[in-house]
């Protein structure tokens, strides 16, 4: 039994770590995440790097697409891992990195809002957050998890900077954040407002207060030239997105998502976006606002409260207001994730509270709090309607497409979900649909609000037109085969012509065809990508991540700022500063 002494002690950081390894470890080994949302999408990207590292048109998706739509980090590590245990566990692999750096970044950025001792619980409970095991193993959000991990430990290095103008501190403080902008720039760029934006803030307090070397307009001084630095390398690392997304801004029709909902009408969704992610710690929401109006946490509140509000997507106006046409492009499950993170400093000075006050019954009920919201997210995996099921053999349909000149052909799978980018890693044919709707140019799909053909059904009158468009025009993108799984189709494509050929997996799947249907051909597009962007693509985004390494090897933390932090002290029921 722990003594109260000892849990006046800060926990190490190397046990953090390997609790979150003994957690996580042993969930993605068993490839848990596999029959994730979006972990075939990771997969089938990584697989195009794996033969094409510097080209980065892709010619199995939309009849053609520029995979510089995606920030390749991710993508490139799991191709270089598969050389050695293959795609998905190389995919299993740069996933438990990134839970494993984030309960490191957590606790560097908890220790710039509290003491060393609150900022190791923030980081021991950022391992069993609800929102970490929905991104992980429901939603399979690769690059969000890296991304935030990689930008919660830049930002010390920011803090660092601004306070004492290290000048190892900028060095590796920029090469980190081009990191984490290689992996996923949405974070990055609203990462500037919901946590960069309150530590240039605290920055500016402490010079304020005189505990940095530097005064306030040193301190402004020093976050623009760190700022312009970041700018700028993140322009030239991400070059070739910068272009793609000028030459063809996303100008389709809106694609419905639940996250966009108000979560006061729709119960599941409430509970799939909210209720989930949150677990516990909704029970520990009146104590955020609270302590987090002491002075030295109140920019860490306001940062919180953002990310809180818009978390909540359509559940208010504010989103909609603020992001205009681009709250019918993003999807607000990140958001709940960034705002858990935000909340974890001032969640560690109340475990620390609840510790000083009940010691074991309060690890006790830290304990049962922390497993409890965990377990929920993870038996939310088995009951929730959202769930992709992933139970589809795609083996034959693999098979007949890579034999007998099948392949010289353009394909879709209706009714498939996400094994549709299973099927499209391993075999070498091309097909007018994918599961990346930022890629899309196909008039088709654009001008319809539906995302995948093969989940058209869901989308409604949207859907069905899109795949009746899309079937008017086989000819023009040499589209023969149509594999289905759901016999929902199979009526449309007996009136439109198409002929039943073949059966798979004891008539679960079904194979059509159409006659004088000529071979695909390459479609022109002026999306390709120029050869040289292709080299930059292949180099600077892998080669920053390399650097990022060496750097943290070859130029360890000195020191860290040490600042006084003014725990708000708990006297009669109120907090006081």
């Amino acid at each position: 039994m722990r003594t109260a002494t000892s849990y006046s002690r800060p926990i190490p950081l190397l046990a953090i770590v390997l609790v979150a390894l003994a957690v996580h470890g042993p969930l993605l080994m068993m490839q848990l995440p596999a029959n994730s949302f979006d972990t075939n999408f990771h997969i089938f990207f990584a697989s195009h790097y794996v033969h094409h590292w510097f080209n980065p048109w892709n010619e199995k998706w939309f009849a053609g697409f520029s995979q510089t739509t995606y920030p390749p980090l991710t993508h490139q590590w799991i191709a270089l891992l598969s050389n050695v245990v293959g795609l998905q566990m190389g995919y299993m692999l740069v996933q438990l990195i990134g839970v494993l750096l984030l309960p490191v970044g957590v606790y560097r950025f908890a220790k710039i809002w509290v003491d060393e001792r609150s900022a190791s619980y923030a980081a021991l409970g950022s391992i069993f957050l609800g929102a970490l095991a929905f991104l992980v193993y429901q939603a399979g959000q690769l690059a969000t998890v890296c991304s935030a991990a990689l930008y919660l430990n830049a930002l010390p290095y920011f803090y660092d900077w601004m306070m004492q103008g290290s000048g190892r501190a900028l060095l590796k403080g920029v090469v980190v954040s081009l990191t984490a902008a290689a992996a996923h720039h949405v974070t990055l760029i609203f990462g500037v407002v919901f946590f960069a934006g309150p530590v240039l803030w605290i920055a500016c307090l402490d010079a304020k207060r005189e505990r940095a070397s530097a005064s306030v307009g040193g301190v402004l001084g020093r976050a623009v030239v760190f700022g312009a630095l970041v700018s700028g390398g993140v322009a030239i690392v991400l070059l070739p997105y910068w272009i793609t997304i000028l030459q063809h801004p996303i100008r389709q029709m809106p694609i419905p998502h639940d996250s966009r909902n108000n979560y006061l009408l729709h119960s599941m969704t409430a509970i799939n976006y909210f209720v989930i992610p949150y677990g516990a710690l909704i029970l520990a929401l009146p104590f955020i606002f609270l302590r987090g109006g002491s002075p030295r946490l109140r920019p860490l509140l306001v940062g919180f409260w953002l990310a809180f509000i818009f978390g909540l997507g359509g559940t208010t106006p504010l989103p909609r207001w603020l992001l205009g046409r681009a709250f019918e492009i993003l999807t607000f499950e990140r958001f709940a994730f960034w705002a858990t993170l935000l909340a974890m400093p001032i969640v560690g000075a109340l475990a620390v509270e609840l510790l000083d006050r009940f010691q074991a019954r309060g690890a006790v009920g830290l304990s049962l709090a922390a497993v409890g919201t965990l377990g929920a997210a993870l038996a939310w995996l088995a009951v929730n309607p959202y769930r992709s099921t992933g139970a589809t053999d795609v083996q034959p349909v693999i098979a007949f497409l890579n034999r007998d000149g099948h392949d010289a052909y353009r394909y879709i799978t209706l009714g498939f979900g996400s094994e549709l980018a299973k099927v499209s890693t391993y075999t070498d044919a091309g097909s007018v649909d994918g599961d990346y709707n930022s890629a899309r140019l196909l008039p088709e799909m654009t001008k319809y609000g539906s995302a995948q053909l093969t989940n058209s059904k869901f989308y409604g009158a949207a859907g069905m037109d899109s795949l009746r468009a899309m079937l008017k025009h086989a000819n023009r993108y040499g589209l023969k085969y149509i594999f289905v799984h759901d016999p929902y189709y199979e009526p449309l494509l007996t009136f439109v012509g198409w002929r039943k050929i073949e059966t798979f997996d004891n008539g679960q799947i079904t194979a059509w065809s159409e006659d004088d249907i000529v071979p695909a051909h390459r479609i022109n597009s002026d999306a390709m990508p120029a050869p040289w962007e292709g080299i930059m693509w292949g180099i600077l985004p892998i080669g920053v991540s390399v650097l990022a390494i060496f750097l943290e090897l070859l130029l360890p933390t000195v020191r860290e700022v040490v600042v006084p932090v003014e725990v708000p002290a708990r006297v009669q029921g109120h907090y006081v500063a």
